[in-house]
């Protein structure tokens, strides 16, 4: 089993909304390094920190499952998504997802101060300059360490 940290905006698809949902495909990642581990990295049942970015108070808040692995992000293919793809086709998909299902909501959300504070974490890739990837792979020490925090 493998362990990630997935980032998204809550105002467009937080928690909550995966919570409400119970299962849904974490589409739309338009960067090269993170497609490859969608499509070739990331496999089920890998256990990931959902993590809200772009806001207010940035944090690791909850625990999902990837339920299925990677395959090709359909969304591309339509105009009328919130990020189409014209050059990636049926035949020859450019951009992948993966399905996820959610498992935690944590009671106290890991905040990215405090997680700066704690020095289990302070290798953590989301804690380094320069670190602008949607997803990647986190230690079991890290995600532990976040649903530790998140538990209290």
């Amino acid at each position: 089993m493998n362990y990630w940290l997935f980032k998204t905006e809550p105002t467009s698809y937080g928690i909550d909304d995966l919570m409400r949902d119970k299962r849904e495909h974490w589409d739309g990642v338009r960067n090269y390094q993170a497609r490859n581990m969608l499509r070739d990295d990331i496999k089920k049942g890998d256990m990931v920190i959902f993590y809200h970015s772009s806001c207010k108070v940035p944090a690791a808040v909850g625990v999902a499952e990837v339920v299925k692995e990677g395959y090709p992000d359909f969304t591309a293919w339509d105009p009328q998504s919130e990020h189409p793809d014209p050059k990636s086709t049926q035949e020859k998909p450019l951009w992948y997802m993966v399905d996820i299902a959610f498992k935690k909501k944590f009671k106290n959300p890991a905040t990215l101060s405090e997680m700066r504070t704690i020095s289990k974490l302070s290798d953590m890739r989301l804690l380094q300059r320069g670190n602008r990837l949607s997803l990647f792979p986190i230690s079991k020490k890290h995600f532990d360490t976040l649903v530790e925090l998140g538990s209290k």
